[in-house]
């Protein structure tokens, strides 16, 4: 089962979420199910966490969010793509979906939205999984590298197999063969007159990427009130040495890797990450929030 649920996030842009699996049994008004909401990467959707959503509804009314730009959510051709216009679409998603307090589970820029809204919005937040996101500045190096990517791409492709390959391994960016990496990315393909092309527009990708590439981002995960769980691949992005520090600064702060996974960590390695984050869910499921002063 599969339900699409519109939001009206920032500026009044449409998103759309997703249940991937029925409500957990017994779940209703005076018994609720504790809520996620699960956020997708730079050029990732809500689908690319089906897995993950089927296992939480077990246990959880989890949901999983199309961020503005990708997915079944709108793009407005002029954004806006801040990190306000990101982080202020996940908080309305929150609201508007009676998810609070909820477990918010970010991958890469996902988990940025995540520890920023936890940041702003600490009576909303209950926990915080952070997966393989850096809190240091990446510079302007690495977004030139990006749009040099991006411009290496050799679309339209014909075929979704085509798509598969390409990503999974003539990717000059692949260093080894990587299956899980090809269907990522054909899940985030559509069928146009002339063949496969993204469902985003990398120039929006670039747009948003800028406004977070530049600056650290340490002072914000130091705000975050609630536990926060720091999950890297021994072959992503986000080294030890920096996730470690990452779990120095947060203030509840706690740390797991998943080995034989890259960046895509619940692609490459769906048990092992289930493995990672579970017992923290669990533990952290009926954990009252305690709103700081300030906030009612």
């Amino acid at each position: 089962m599969v339900r699409r649920i519109d939001v009206t996030g920032a500026d009044g842009v449409r998103l759309a979420a997703w249940e991937f699996a029925d409500l957990p049994k017994g779940s209703g008004e005076t018994d609720r199910a504790p809520g996620v909401l699960l956020l997708h990467g730079l050029m990732g959707r809500a689908s690319h966490w089906a897995g993950t959503a089927r296992w939480l509804s077990e246990r959880y009314h989890a949901v999983a969010l199309d961020q503005r730009g990708h997915g079944r959510s709108d793009k407005p051709a002029d954004g806006p793509y801040t990190r306000e216009a990101y982080v202020a679409d996940a908080e309305a998603a929150v609201e508007q979906l009676g998810l609070a307090p909820v477990t918010l589970i970010g991958h890469s820029m996902g988990a940025l939205t995540a520890w920023q809204l936890a940041a702003k919005r600490p009576d909303l937040v209950r926990a915080v999984v952070i997966c393989d996101m850096r809190a240091g500045a990446l510079g302007a190096a690495s977004q030139r590298e990006w749009d040099d990517w991006f411009k290496s791409w050799p679309v339209p492709f014909a075929t979704l197999a085509d798509v598969r390959k390409w990503f999974g391994e003539d990717d000059p960016w692949v260093e080894r063969p990587s299956p899980a990496r090809g269907e990522f990315f054909a899940e985030v393909m559509a069928e146009r007159a002339d063949g496969w092309r993204p469902l985003f527009s990398r120039r929006q990708m670039l747009t948003s990427r800028e406004t977070w590439v530049y600056d650290a981002h340490w002072e914000e995960l130091a705000l975050v009130q609630c536990p926060a769980l720091v999950v890297r691949g021994l072959d992503g992005e986000l080294g030890r040495a920096e996730a470690q520090e990452m779990v120095r600064v947060l203030p509840r702060g706690r740390y797991a890797e998943v080995v034989d996974a890259g960046h895509l960590v619940h692609y490459d390695q769906p048990e092992g990450w289930r493995t990672a984050i579970e017992s923290f869910l669990e533990e952290t499921a009926e954990e009252p929030v305690v709103p700081p002063l300030g906030h009612p």
